[in-house]
């Protein structure tokens, strides 16, 4: 059995990740009732709103489910101590040290992935005793590893190092992407952006309609000071290009993205002054499709391509 499906009770190794402003329960119980398996994306949420969303997701599927939580977050030991009230099995963690975390949440029974964009963050995740890790490359949407490693040459370097299970991120939202990245040596992929743009999705429909219009080249990392995030380009992007040619402190970008900017892109519909967090995959998504829809187009065009390799190859 794969290594993936077996380490979360699913029945595909599809993993929606778990993005702030898009991943709320509904998108996560659709994603999990479909096969895969769904993430709450806890840091656009108040402890006891992600406590709602957790309940309401255990009511909305009898399958597993798991939150996702960066460990930059304020109030991270309430989310913590609620993760294991409410009896999460699965939690993704990013954006900090996996030693913090990880031995608290399965000492609590809890399955533990940590997401790294590079080999060496790998391995410090495998000796921090996670479950498995989530190799995020260059590709993709929202905060992103100062490494610009692709997802390509990470995957075949992480899984070089590592003895726990691979999932690959960036850049996947086909059949084909995930087929690229188990042939390099994932077990399984975390996609994204193609359930950013899903009906079950918690983003707004102009933010849902805005990635539809994203083309080759629409996207940029950028913010490297702070934290790096790929963003698509609309206005507010080309006002911190102009800010940028002003050579600002980290002073001046922080006062200038001031707050909640992700907020009033992604969850309320500001094309022009708000975060637009996507990844390069974008370019290829055309049409707003329910979870379900997605994860069996995925699975159809996985195998198709499957197919066609081998009699290309033999």
């Amino acid at each position: 059995m794969n290594a993936i499906c077996s380490l979360f009770n699913i029945k595909y190794p599809i993993i929606q990740g778990g993005m702030i402003w898009v991943s709320g329960y509904k998108l996560a119980s659709a994603v999990s009732n479909a096969g895969g398996l769904g993430l709450i994306g806890a840091g656009s949420m108040y402890p006891e709103v992600l406590r709602e969303h957790i309940q309401k997701c255990k009511k909305a599927t009898s399958k597993p489910f798991g939150v996702n939580v960066p460990m930059l977050y304020p109030s991270i030991e309430e989310i913590m101590k609620i993760i294991v009230e409410e009896g999460v099995e699965i939690v993704f963690t990013s954006a900090g040290n996996p030693k913090t975390w990880t031995s608290y949440l399965k000492e609590n029974g809890i399955t533990v992935v940590h997401v790294v964009s590079s080999s060496t963050f790998a391995l410090k995740a495998q000796n921090a005793g996670v479950d498995a890790v989530v190799a995020e490359g260059f590709e993709a949407g929202g905060h992103n590893g100062r490494e610009e490693t692709t997802t390509m040459t990470l995957i075949p370097m992480v899984k070089e190092q590592l003895s726990i299970p691979v999932i690959a991120a960036g850049g996947i939202g086909t059949g084909r992407g995930m087929l690229a990245a188990m042939v390099l040596g994932a077990d399984g992929v975390q996609v994204g952006s193609r359930f950013a743009a899903s009906l079950e999705s918690s983003a707004h429909s102009n933010f849902k309609e805005t990635i539809l219009s994203v083309k080759e080249g629409g996207t940029q990392l950028t913010l490297k000071e702070l934290a790096p995030v790929r963003l698509i380009k609309n206005k507010f992007f080309e006002d911190l290009q102009e800010l940028y040619g002003k050579c600002p402190s980290k002073e001046d970008l922080i006062a200038f993205l001031g707050r909640a900017r992700a907020k009033r892109g992604m969850f309320e519909g500001d094309l022009t002054d708000g975060e637009l967090e996507i990844g390069q995959i974008a370019g290829l998504i055309n049409e707003i499709k329910s979870a379900e829809d997605i994860i069996i187009e995925m699975l159809a065009e996985f195998n198709t391509a499957q197919i066609e390799v081998t009699e290309f190859l033999f």
